[in-house]
């Protein structure tokens, strides 16, 4: 049986009453909703949820046509990157399901989103063109740059109209490998800290090639969350990039205060931080149980 999952980002994460109505239109469809996140500092909420392919997608339609209607992006703040009431929807195929398939749900959902009048970008694997692969590439200049970046041809949306929209920004759509939000939170306050931190773990500076990170303060805590997407957990695994934050902290005299891991995790990902450190080198799946 085909299963296909969607992370869908929406940039609300305090208003409880706009979060349940937006997760009521998603849960009217047969699909299992395996995780709502809202991080109120970050003002986002991630849904995520798995069933099979036309499941997936029509669900996908309705969450983010109710979000496009209650969303109103010129009174958005957060600390989170963000261009559009319904951020960023990658969908990612889990089993039998190929990624030219994947990319084809995603292609139509493009197209739903782009005929409600939301400007929508591919990215990953479904990215019409190089330069829009990458997401944070997509996003430079966030939600504020939308109205000026519209201006120029480069940035037509491949879906939708090419204009700034205010009330709803811009969206980004997809097909990509499992990736794992992972957030450290350290004691301490001092966010130029964090962005030296950052800059060690970031692969665009010279970190590990599939770690994308930014440094956010907690405000409520008074500390800063170094905010992770790790994009191939196979190849850089959760256990050591904790760890080399965890020594860079400590470099400045600056410990951990704890950890989160934000959605789904894939079991094979949570298997290596295990063999890491307890050793259990010959530890086997099947050992697992519910």
């Amino acid at each position: 049986m085909k299963r296909l999952l969607a992370e869908v980002n929406i940039s609300e994460g305090r208003d409880h009453g706009l979060i349940n109505l937006v997760q009521k239109a998603l849960a009217q469809n047969e699909v299992e909703i395996i995780d709502v996140d809202s991080e109120p500092n970050h003002n986002r909420t991630v849904f995520t949820y798995i069933g099979a392919p036309g499941a997936v997608l029509q669900g996908t339609k309705d969450l983010t046509a109710k979000a496009i209607e209650l969303i109103d992006m010129t009174m958005h703040t957060g600390s989170h990157p963000r261009m559009g009431a319904v951020d960023v929807v990658p969908f990612i195929p889990i089993k039998d399901m190929t990624i030219e398939e994947t990319v084809e749900i995603s292609r139509e959902f493009g197209k739903f989103l782009g005929s409600l009048g939301v400007p929508v970008y591919y990215y990953e694997d479904a990215a019409t063109r190089p330069e829009r692969a990458n997401l944070v590439s997509i996003r430079k200049g966030q939600y504020e740059a939308l109205s000026e970046k519209m201006k120029h041809e480069e940035w037509r949306p491949d879906e939708g109209p090419f204009e700034f929209v205010p009330k709803s920004g811009a969206t980004v759509t997809g097909v990509r490998f499992p990736l794992i939000a992972f957030n450290v939170n350290l004691r301490t306050d001092d966010i130029e800290l964090g962005k030296k931190i950052v800059k060690a773990v970031r692969g665009a500076t010279g970190g590990y090639q599939f770690v994308r990170a930014i440094a956010l303060p907690i405000e409520e805590s008074k500390m800063i969350q170094i905010s992770m997407n790790l994009t191939n957990y196979a190849k850089t695994p959760i256990h050591r990039v904790f760890e080399t934050v965890k020594s860079e902290a400590m470099s400045y005299g600056v410990q951990v205060a704890g950890t989160e891991l934000v959605g789904p995790v894939p079991l094979d990902a949570l298997k290596d931080v295990l063999d890491h450190y307890l050793q259990a080198h010959h530890f086997s799946m099947e050992q697992i149980y519910i």
